[in-house]
């Protein structure tokens, strides 16, 4: 195929969470380089961005007494079918295999034969790991992969996890998220008298989606073990309902070390000002949020699961810990904001890690050859 722009149709969950974003900064990056991006979704996903080359098609979800639950996979199909015939698609590109693979394979069986749509299936986590080992779910999972002409995952984790739990031999290749960071809005001084932290106060940062898998309960122990006397405060960036965790935290007696923020948009302005990610999920296939801090030259405590080591080397970059050893995770992130000089070098480690391995420089050029593989096959 030459080098002509190509016509990109990308479909993932809008919700807050690492498919969403890295699928919005994919179309951003994609569109500053020439190509023409349609995100299809039932809303504009959390990070679209704005500009040349970017549209947003909505898929109307109706409620209908004959369903018990609303469908979202047939009005998904339909719409998807629809761009692509409209637009002359020459790639879907879906995050998140539920539903999004199966709702491509049927918007290309609706398609004439003359349209040759390519489908490229971006594997990011629970869709395997969780969904894949349901029997309601799996067998369809496994269906729509057999028929897509591409399938990434976000880590070599996923990868074998994916090939174990679902059997898919056919190849999978290994594509890294990636984050480039935006201006911030607002200066550190800025963020840090919004948030209210005193002089001398350190911010630890979490950021997550909040559900089960992350551990909130072990991030908030963590917390509790914390040396009462070392002044920080946790502010955590919830992409969803933050009331349980609160309950939780005063449950536990540290509501008085937690501040939350819901849906930000300056992401930047607070990771510049973060001096150390925590996190402590039981599983993630890649982490994002520890790339994005990694970005701004900070490191992170973080358990050592699933495809977090691929993102941050312990003892370089950050520092990591087996899973649920909340004592060892406290103790790490204790020595750090006790040993500035410590944390900066970890700091400007990771920094260059980031930008040789996860930018987008690096990143973008390898989607954009797969397309161009897969669309002159």
């Amino acid at each position: 195929m030459s080098d002509r722009p190509l016509k990109i149709g990308i479909t993932c969950y809008p919700s807050v969470g690492g498919s969403g974003i890295l699928a919005s900064e994919l179309g951003e990056e994609l569109a500053k380089r020439g190509h023409e991006i349609h995100f299809i979704s039932y809303e504009p996903p959390f990070r679209m961005p704005a500009g040349p080359r970017v549209f947003f098609h909505p898929v109307q979800v109706n409620s209908y007494d004959l369903f018990k639950y609303p469908d979202y996979t047939l009005p998904l199909s339909v719409k998807m079918a629809e761009v692509s015939r409209d637009h002359r698609l020459d790639v879907l590109h879906v995050h998140y295999a539920v539903p999004h693979a199966t709702a491509a394979f049927l918007a290309r069986s609706m398609l004439h034969q003359e349209h040759k749509l390519k489908i490229i299936t971006t594997l990011h986590g629970t869709d395997t790991t969780l969904l894949g080992r349901d029997p309601g779910y799996g067998p369809a999972i496994r269906h729509a992969l057999e028929h897509s002409d591409a399938i990434t995952t976000v880590s070599e984790f996923m990868r074998r996890e994916t090939v174990r739990l679902l059997g898919v031999q056919r190849p999978i290749e290994v594509i890294h998220n990636f984050f480039e960071p935006h201006p911030a809005e607002h200066s550190r001084t800025e963020i840090r008298r919004e948030l209210g932290l005193a002089d001398g106060e350190a911010m630890l940062l979490h950021v997550s989606n909040l559900r089960p898998l992350k551990r909130l309960d072990l991030l908030l122990e963590t917390v509790a073990r914390l040396k009462p006397q070392l002044a920080f405060k946790l502010v955590v960036l919830a992409g969803a309902n933050p009331a349980p965790l609160l309950a939780e935290a005063r449950h536990r007696g540290v509501a008085d070390r937690l501040i939350i923020r819901e849906r930000v948009t300056d992401i930047e302005g607070y990771l510049a000002t973060t001096d150390l990610g925590l996190f402590t999920s039981e599983v993630e296939s890649f982490c994002l949020s520890i790339l994005e801090l990694m970005s701004v030259g900070c490191p992170s405590v973080a358990f050592a699961v699933g495809g977090i080591p691929e993102v941050t080397v312990s003892g370089e970059t950050g520092l990591l810990v087996p899973f649920g050893d909340t004592e060892a995770l406290a103790g790490a992130a204790d020595s750090l904001l006790r040993d500035p000089a410590r944390r900066s070098a970890l700091g400007r480690v990771a920094q260059t890690r980031a930008r040789e391995r996860f930018s987008a420089a690096i990143i973008i050029p390898r989607y954009e050859a797969l397309y161009r593989r897969v669309c002159g096959a």
